[in-house]
């Protein structure tokens, strides 16, 4: 028992000792001094404001409409004797093409009775004034020298056969008008929309025989906002001249799987403010749409939906950065000579999702931040990183559109 005893203290001591020297250790170790860490200040790239001059252009969409779209009425009654070839669905015609003829055998029986009555008319009218002339002349020779009333000159009678004559030739004018009715002749050049006709049909005056629309000039309709007028400085109510012509027009759309434009110029706005979209419409027009307007053979066709670039104004002393560099809808970062944050508020003629146009806020050779800033704001220090040293970035492209997303 004794020899127990012995080894745990033994083993008790040795413990003791070592734990007295680790908290002498701990004692004698000399003591860290406290400082402060400084923090690295955020990196961010900037890009260097430098004036330049770029085409601000706006960007909609329309539908292509003929600039003339009719029915055709009968203006008399009949039966349809024959019908032209291109009197079909999407036919094509040019201007006074016959495209139906109606029977005209009662218009000729009517025309050649109203010829019988002028000649009668005129005979009336031809006797008429020979026994004028002859009581003129009995008077002059058997007369007190007092002046003829009228029936003595047979005035009266005179004039009744002149209107008779007038009658006539009235009623022959119209015989050979409703005659030349009877052919149904096309106004303009142009294409068939629709049909409602066929040959031998019997069909009375007034009756719609189809639709035709013109083919010599397409217009679109396009959409712009107060923006959009401000931008390409069009005023309300605008008509192009030769001294004040109107922006061009690129239409664009996909025809076939494949891709057409086609060149345009906008002509005139409208004079009334849309109630419902609060938009103004700008007329684009396409001359030849089906023609020299084609593009490689593929015409404007009228009802194709069509995306419009119009060609704006060019901006001088202006700078254009990359979208990423907008805050909220007018509000930019710049670094200043400290390097720390400045927001500044901007004017912007045109924001795309790649480029913002601005037009005043900023100044040459200010370092615009175009990077996000991750819980950084105004009065913060940065790190400013020139955008131009990073291959990493690509470089946004200067903007082409200026139209928001619609």
């Amino acid at each position: 028992m004794r020899r127990k005893f012995g080894i745990i203290f033994s083993i008790l001591g040795i413990f003791g000792a070592a734990a007295a020297i680790i908290v002498f250790l701990n004692v004698m170790r000399p003591k860290p001094e406290d400082r402060e860490t400084d923090l690295a200040a955020p990196s961010v790239f900037i890009e260097v404001a430098t004036p330049t001059t770029t085409t601000v252009d706006v960007v909609t969409q329309g539908e292509v409409r003929p600039r003339t779209d009719i029915n055709l009425t009968a203006q008399v009654g009949g039966r349809i004797v024959s019908t032209d070839r291109s009197f079909v669905n999407g036919g094509a015609f040019k201007k006074n093409d016959v495209l139906l003829r109606i029977e005209d055998t009662d218009y000729q029986l009517a025309l050649t009775r109203a010829q019988a009555r002028v000649a009668q008319a005129q005979q009336a009218l031809n006797q008429e004034q020979a026994e004028a002339d002859l009581a003129r002349r009995d008077w002059e020779e058997l007369g007190d020298g007092s002046p003829p009333s009228d029936l003595t000159l047979r005035l009266p009678q005179l004039r009744q056969a002149e209107a008779n004559f007038q009658s006539a030739r009235a009623d022959e004018r119209e015989a050979r008008l409703n005659l030349d009715r009877t052919v149904i002749r096309a106004p303009f050049d142009g294409r068939v929309r629709t049909i409602n006709v066929g040959l031998g049909q019997f069909i009375t005056p007034g009756a719609q025989l189809g639709g035709i629309f013109s083919t010599d000039v397409a217009e679109i309709r396009l959409p712009l906002s107060d923006t959009d007028f401000a931008t390409l400085r069009l005023p309300i109510a605008f008509t192009a001249s030769d001294a004040a012509p109107g922006p061009d027009v690129i239409l664009s759309s996909v025809v076939g799987a494949v891709s057409h434009e086609w060149r345009g110029q906008i002509m005139r706005t409208e004079g009334a403010i849309d109630t419902a979209t609060r938009q103004i419409g700008a007329i684009a027009v396409v001359n030849d749409p089906y023609g020299a307007g084609a593009d490689q053979g593929v015409p404007l066709a009228m009802g194709l939906f069509v995306d419009a670039t119009i060609k704006g104004r060019a901006l001088d002393n202006v700078y254009v950065i990359p979208s990423t560099a907008l805050y909220g809808r007018d509000a930019v970062y710049v670094v200043d000579d400290q390097n720390k944050l400045e927001r500044r508020k901007v004017t912007t003629a045109a924001v795309t999702a790649k480029s913002v146009v601005v037009v005043a806020g900023l100044a040459p050779g200010e370092k615009v931040v175009i990077s996000p800033l991750r819980g950084n704001g105004a009065g913060d220090a940065v790190t400013p990183i020139d955008s131009d040293d990073s291959q990493s970035r690509a470089t946004p492209a200067p903007p082409t559109t200026a139209a928001a997303q619609r």
